[in-house]
């Protein structure tokens, strides 16, 4: 296991063609593929506590159970649907080849390509760094991971744990900031994954493009939940308060903001508060509630609600505390729900990814409103339809294009393994999970064989008599 902390360009360049040249001499067959993915899930599974002690001290504070859902068990869950299904992945499939071509055969192989670079995020640190580096593992690669500088304690535990898992020609981990970041984006990867925001992710593209390494880039963007006529507000405040709360609303797919007809709005307004106050109490208990990463995220959240106040914009604060307790829930980085109403498309809480616990409701007097409004913002990475009408819900998802969609619920297509989990346009490239995963790390190659005799061998100059006749014939 090679570890490098605050590493040099030319130390992660060396770390690099490390790993390469070790894969090279050795690709990795079924037996260890396996092998390494069950060493992992036996590490991982007794390193549980572990692992949420360390995130928990990154955040202030995250509930264990939030971390148990949203890392343990996505992780191991990943790992296991891998396991069970790497030797059918891993066998090359028939293709036809047609008559003119027999008697020849035809198959396709998914080959390793060499090393994976890993770019992981802050939000969810073990879950958006092992789900990527299984894929990898998988499909019979290296991998090189940076994870994110924002949770070092838990950075720190993944250094830890793959140490042990994995020999240090095969995995390795660079801690360092953002200038660390930059020049690992920069190598010469065979495939490099990032997991972050848009902003960051073209800087990404652009790093690797020199090198044309192939990019996977899960970004984020303004997630939608679209409310129908039919749909119960209780029901639908019930399961749109875990897309948005859970983890403070810092989830790339969770709920960016809702669309809800007009008529039922402050039902729905009323309903959202009273899930609030069921989850956290009337006195806002934070047991359960996740702090903001950073005091710069917290300023920036911050900043949105200042916003909307400057525009005159209504903004209800179900838990709003005198001042005393107010700077005392900052200097913890609490930021209790916000119910921001009608905002207008200029409002920075509709301008930007929110990415925390502020939720924009706008209200629509027809579906081809509402649809409207999600197609004059930018590819989401999830869209949210809630209705029991098949008809709304088809002209919702056919009318929009989003890089995932939940009916009826929201996040849980994330922990589908069968289901590709990927962006389109800005909200990201490519997908991962499951065999997609295993697909995005491996060459598809071809292979055409040839027979001892082959109808190829007449295909040659001179062109005259039977052998034109044969071409005229082939080419009708």
């Amino acid at each position: 296991m090679d570890i490098t902390a605050d590493a040099t360009p030319a130390e992660l360049a060396a770390t690099r063609e490390r790993l390469r040249a070790a894969w090279q001499a050795r690709k990795p067959d079924y037996a260890q593929r396996r092998g390494d993915l069950e060493r992992l899930r036996d590490a991982f599974r007794a390193r549980i506590p572990a692992m949420d002690a360390a995130i928990r001290a990154d955040f202030g504070h995250r509930s264990t159970h939030e971390n148990l859902i949203s890392e343990a068990m996505v992780t191991l869950s990943e790992i296991d649907h891998a396991i069970a299904r790497l030797r059918r992945w891993m066998k090359p499939t028939r293709a036809a080849v047609g008559w003119k071509f027999w008697p020849a055969s035809a198959q396709v192989r998914p080959e390793p390509v060499g090393v994976i670079g890993i770019l992981s995020p802050w939000n969810y640190p073990v879950n958006l760094a092992l789900v990527p580096l299984v894929s990898a593992i998988a499909a019979g690669n290296h991998a090189y991971l940076k994870p994110s500088e924002h949770t070092p304690r838990t950075s720190a535990f993944l250094r830890e744990l793959l140490g042990e898992v994995f020999p240090a020609e095969r995995v390795a981990v660079a801690l360092g900031g953002p200038e660390v970041g930059a020049a690992f984006a920069a190598l010469p990867f065979d495939h490099l994954l990032f997991t972050g925001s848009t902003a960051v992710g073209r800087k990404v593209m652009a790093a690797a493009a020199p090198n044309l390494t192939p990019v996977t880039l899960e970004l984020g963007g303004k997630a939608p939940a679209l409310v129908c006529s039919d749909f119960p507000t209780e029901l639908a405040a019930a399961r749109i308060a875990t897309g948005k709360w859970f983890n403070a609303g810092q989830t790339c797919i969770g709920v960016d903001y809702v669309l809800v007809d007009a008529g039922r709005r402050d039902e729905l307004v009323a309903a959202l508060q009273a899930e609030l106050r069921a989850r956290y109490g009337d006195a806002f208990s934070t047991d359960d509630y996740t702090r903001i990463i950073s005091d710069a995220q917290f300023a920036r959240l911050r900043g949105y609600i200042d916003d909307a106040h400057a525009r005159d914009i209504e903004v209800i604060e179900p838990f709003a505390a005198d001042e005393a307790t107010a700077r005392a829930r900052a200097a913890q980085r609490i930021f209790p729900p916000v119910l921001v109403l009608e905002p207008g498309q200029d409002a920075d809480v509709m301008r930007h990814e929110i990415f925390g616990p502020i939720l924009p409701i706008v209200s629509y007097r027809t579906l081809d409103e509402a649809i409207g409004r999600i197609n004059a913002l930018e590819r989401p990475l999830a869209l949210y339809p809630f209705g029991f009408r098949g008809d709304d819900i088809e002209r919702i998802v056919a009318g929009t294009l989003a890089g995932g969609v939940t009916v009826n619920d929201t996040l849980v297509h994330f922990g589908v393994h069968d289901l590709p989990f990927g962006g389109i346009g800005p909200s990201g490239i490519g997908a991962i999970h499951g065999k997609t995963g295993f697909d995005a790390f491996s060459k598809a190659l071809p292979v055409f064989r040839q027979r001892r005799l082959a109808a190829s061998d007449w295909l040659k100059p001179p062109y005259r008599g039977r052998v034109d006749r044969l071409v005229r014939w082939l080419a009708k």
